[in-house]
């Protein structure tokens, strides 16, 4: 395909990687970047590259990966609660500051013979150009004037959170809840330069509203940092902190906007980044997203026989990946949103929780990449010695162990059938989109009062997912066993529900390996 201008609405990390691949791939091309601010301006601090990004752009463009990888800054992860710390060695896990990638990759543009155009704003129905993409972000003028034909949603989260950056580098990514007197705040932190950490904090709406953060931010100006809730959070976070300093950039508090679109092109114009979907930052940054849409988009140019057939086939590859990562990603802010009532829960358990929250990572897979934290947390979800968690089948063990809960005693974690008869069971059929939505709160609020909640429902994984979700709530909403049914194929997914504490026993069909009689143990005399 012949391609003899390109223009490329918005000089973020998306636009320029998009814009040097395309130079790259169509060297003939004229390729014009329009930013609208200064080249050295942004808005956040720290951006991280975990190590699939990293293989991604490795295979697509080795010499700008090199480049960033040799201003970043490596770091391991840990998560603290209390006194309480567990620590996970992830070597290949990178951050750099969002100034110096922006730095980085325009000097890459450049070195490719792409144009750059900064304090310049421009309209894509002004731009005579065969291409032009759209990478203008969140807020995406692009998006908005064709909404009609791009069909925009966005749906906006319950919790808030704030950006904002400290004056030292943390020793490793970290995840730490803090309680005030006015409820709980979780820092999602870790250091991107020498000198430098990114702070991201977190709560729900009630707490924000008690600590007065309602009326800081109706304060605010959108230019200006919340000074208030910077110094309230320097505080609370203090230890972690090391009494150092926390700093703004146009910090305020904010609700997460998931955004998608039923197209991402129209025409000659093509959404690329958060202009035409974002994801959670809990599970991955929009970075990475851009970065890797404009990977597939040069791609589909490259070898598509026309540009309404690239656009097409850009989209139809990339949609997939982006909305699985996308449901994962909200699963992940539930559970973020939700976090507080994990508290008690010993760090290495926790951990595996974490790891386990939106059915990406299995326990068993999990345990290949730290097998001394995950045995020390399956250690604590069943009571015993450290040393008696073996290093393979983890699945089965988990299974296996015993449960003890008031006057009843469960020899493994299977529930025998038997059970789902009994007079002091109640078996709900569960059929919802989310286990946080209206529906499943008025389900919860009106839990049953019985020894034993089996829930049920349709087999599809993703129905299994949100089943362990509501689960976790009827088990801190009530004080009945709670059983998840599910089938075969959802084996591991269950393994990391029993583990993470979502559910006490597991009804799974046909299971592989698992103890070949369950039994009903003594569940109560009349059971």
């Amino acid at each position: 395909m012949n391609l003899e201008r390109v223009a490329v609405l918005g000089g973020g990390p998306g636009g320029l990687y998009a814009a040097r691949l395309l130079k790259r791939s169509h060297p003939d091309a004229e390729v014009t970047v329009y930013e609208q601010s200064p080249p050295d301006q942004t808005f956040g601090f720290g951006v991280g590259l975990a190590s699939r990004t990293q293989r991604n752009l490795r295979d697509a463009d080795p010499a700008s990966l090199e480049a960033i990888v040799a201003a970043a800054h490596p770091h391991e992860m840990s998560m603290q609660v209390g006194d309480q710390i567990a620590r996970l060695a992830h070597g290949d896990l990178l951050a750099i500051a969002r100034t110096t990638l922006l730095h980085v990759l325009q000097q890459q543009a450049q070195n490719a013979g792409v144009r750059l155009h900064f304090g310049e704003r421009r309209d894509a129905t002004d731009l005579d150009a065969d291409l032009i993409v759209a990478a203008d972000g969140i807020n995406s003028a692009t998006r908005t004037q064709m909404a009609d034909t791009l069909q925009p949603r966005i749906d906006t989260g319950a919790g808030l959170y704030l950006w904002c950056a400290t004056n030292f580098a943390l020793p490793s990514a970290i995840f730490i809840p803090v309680t005030t007197e006015h409820g709980t705040f979780v820092a999602h932190a870790y250091p991107y330069a020498p000198d430098r950490s990114t702070f991201l904090i977190e709560t729900d709406e009630e707490t924000w509203r008690r600590a007065g953060f309602d009326v800081s931010t109706d304060k605010t100006a959108p230019q200006d940092s919340d000074d208030f809730a910077l110094q309230y959070l320097q505080d609370a976070f203090a230890d972690t902190l090391q009494h150092h300093p926390l700093i703004g950039n146009r910090t305020r508090w904010m609700r997460f906007r998931t955004v998608s679109c039923e197209r991402w092109h129209s025409g000659n114009v093509a959404l690329l980044g958060d202009a035409a979907h974002t994801a959670h930052y809990s599970i991955g940054s929009g970075t990475k997203l851009a970065m890797e849409d404009a990977i597939a988009l040069d791609r589909a140019l490259t070898t598509a026989p026309t540009l309404e057939d690239a656009l097409a086939e850009y989209e139809r590859v990339r949609r997939p990946a982006v909305e699985y990562l996308q449901q994962i990603a909200h699963r992940s802010e539930l559970w973020w949103e939700s976090f507080p009532r994990r508290m008690n829960l010993p760090v290495e358990q926790l951990m595996i929780a974490y790891m386990t929250r939106a059915g990406k990572v299995s326990v068993s897979r999990f345990h290949e990449s730290a097998p001394d934290l995950v045995r020390k947390g399956l250690a604590s979800y069943a009571n015993a010695p450290v040393d008696s968690v073996p290093s393979t089948a983890i699945a089965d063990w988990i299974f296996e162990q015993p449960l003890d809960h008031d006057n009843d005693r469960f020899e493994h974690r299977i529930a025998a059938p038997e059970l789902r008869e009994s007079a002091t069971t109640v078996v709900l059929d569960v059929d919802l989109d989310s286990a946080w939505d209206p529906e499943a709160t008025a389900l919860v609020a009106s839990a049953p009062n019985a020894r034993l909640l089996w829930l049920a429902g349709p087999p599809s994984r993703a129905a299994v997912l949100t089943r362990l979700d509501l689960a976790e709530r009827l088990r801190h909403h009530t004080d009945a066993l709670v059983v998840v049914e599910a089938p075969t194929s959802c084996r591991e997914d269950i393994a990391a529900g029993l583990a993470s504490a979502r559910i006490d026993l597991a009804f799974v069909d046909e299971p592989a390996s698992t103890p070949a009689d369950p039994v009903l143990a003594r569940f109560g005399a009349s059971g």
